[in-house]
């Protein structure tokens, strides 16, 4: 399974999870280029280890094990996984 980012960063991208992800899985970053346009965080559901040390540092409590996330935010499954296939 991976790590899901849902509604809570929308508008927000705080990018303490960014910092602590051991294999770089969530983007935009800072220094990317559509980090301005996105309105959120995303996490690559095919390079994810699920070691959730983003879960903690998400000050928005926006991140969530995908069997955990709130089945009214099922959407962010889709919206995670497909900015990756950009």
């Amino acid at each position: 399974m991976t790590h899901i980012i849902a509604q809570p960063c929308i508008g927000t991208k705080d990018t303490a999870c960014v910092t602590v992800c051991p294999v770089d899985c969530i983007h935009p970053t800072k220094n990317d280029p559509d980090f301005e346009t996105e309105d959120m965080l995303y996490i690559d559901p095919d390079t994810c280890i699920d070691c959730g040390l983003c879960v903690d540092e998400c000050p928005v409590t926006a991140i969530f094990p995908q069997e955990d996330l709130p089945p009214d935010w099922a959407e962010f499954i889709e919206r995670n996984t497909s900015y990756y296939k950009k």
